[in-house]
């Protein structure tokens, strides 16, 4: 039996030119806190650093002229990590997190999946209130009717209904997404 084996996302690493490597003969050279040092040659900058006990990192080839930062690599790298991580926390895309109700469902357990949905809706996460008819439960659609509007009730303060209630099949069912989006 072969097992199918997932591909890792390539992450694309961005190679920078450091110290001697640097092939530009000049450059806007800038410090550690972001101060500008001016534009220099590559020589200048190289001794200022070598001064330092720190790298010189071309940071912006680009730019016109081109951009230098005097500062530790690894602490450049370190801070270029924090900025991506940011980044991707920043850009997180909202899920949908169903949570499950049946019409005659014990007070605590209604309690702790309430509880669970505020959890949902203060990450920023949609919420989906599922209410599963199970045998011949279907043919009280008001108990289902009732849990799933107490529900909507007890989190109205942190939501607003995306989609009203609405029975399908066996699972009557409402959205909720958060206020503050």
């Amino acid at each position: 039996m072969h097992h199918r084996v997932r591909k890792k996302k390539a992450t694309q690493k961005i190679y920078y030119q450091i110290n001697h490597r640097i092939s530009v003969p000049t450059m806007r050279v800038v410090d550690d806190q972001g101060h500008q040092l001016g534009v220099m040659s590559k020589e200048a900058a190289l001794k200022l650093a070598i001064e330092e006990n720190t790298d010189l990192v071309l940071v912006a080839q680009s730019a016109q002229p081109p951009v230098a930062k005097i500062i530790d690599f690894a602490k450049f790298k370190y801070q270029q990590q924090q900025k991506e991580s940011s980044s991707r926390k920043s850009s997180r895309s909202v899920e949908i997190k169903e949570i499950m109700f049946t019409p005659f469902i014990a007070e605590g357990d209604f309690q702790n999946r309430i509880k669970r949905a505020t959890e949902f809706l203060e990450g920023g996460d949609k919420v989906k209130l599922n209410v599963k008819f199970v045998g011949r439960q279907i043919t009280h659609p008001e108990f289902g009717h009732q849990v799933l509007n107490k529900a909507i009730d007890q989190l109205k303060d942190l939501s607003t209904i995306e989609r009203v209630p609405n029975l399908v099949g066996k699972i009557l069912s409402a959205q909720l997404q958060p206020k503050h989006h």
